[in-house]
């Protein structure tokens, strides 16, 4: 989602609040309290999930290991839920020509530097770059190149865009910030 005018680009950045991700920590919490149950059972001979049988998994070594896949999953779901609780990604970027500024502000993970924010003058930006490679694992990803500071990215690594719409935003920014298209 973006804002525009003249002078101001304001660009918003969607976090860790994604459906895929409320899936992902879902499907994962409750296949690890299912193997952390099945493991339990095992050790006192009970069943505590009635479609796996108590008797047919031995506690050493089946029963254990099912254990600690079900506590290593369960410290994996909750990571999860912690970063889509956090909001961990987002934030916004801001291009204003009037006051000659770029700001890009981000939310990290709790603790000194959980407010992530950087300000540049526009006069150091020396051109929006394109990175493309293609291939099994195609990635299109757009930078903004500053003048001794390098090159700052713009796009979320899980941002699938096609060729088109990375090619037509870089095009829209360049315009807008006045500066030249770089491809790699």
């Amino acid at each position: 989602m973006s804002w525009r005018s003249d002078r101001i680009w304001i660009e918003l950045i969607a976090g860790s609040r994604k459906t895929s991700n409320f899936c992902w920590a879902f499907i994962l919490f409750l296949g690890s309290l299912g193997f952390l149950l099945v493991g339990t059972s095992s050790y006192f001979g009970r069943n505590l999930i009635s479609l796996v049988p108590s008797q047919q998994i031995i506690f050493f070594p089946q029963g254990i290991v099912m254990s600690f896949y079900g506590i290593a999953g369960l410290f994996i779901s909750s990571y999860l839920w912690c970063t889509i609780s956090w909001n961990v990604g987002s934030g916004y970027d801001r291009f204003d020509i009037k006051e000659g500024i770029v700001c890009i502000f981000r939310w990290g993970f709790p603790g000194k530097n959980r407010r992530i924010f950087l300000r540049f003058l526009m006069k150091d930006i020396q051109s929006i770059r394109i990175e493309v490679k293609e291939g099994i694992y195609a990635r299109r990803a757009l930078y903004m190149e500053i003048r001794g500071q390098g090159s700052i990215p713009l796009t979320r690594t899980d941002e699938n865009l096609t060729l088109r719409e990375i090619e037509q935003k870089a095009a829209e920014l360049a315009y807008f910030l006045r500066v030249p298209i770089e491809v790699f």
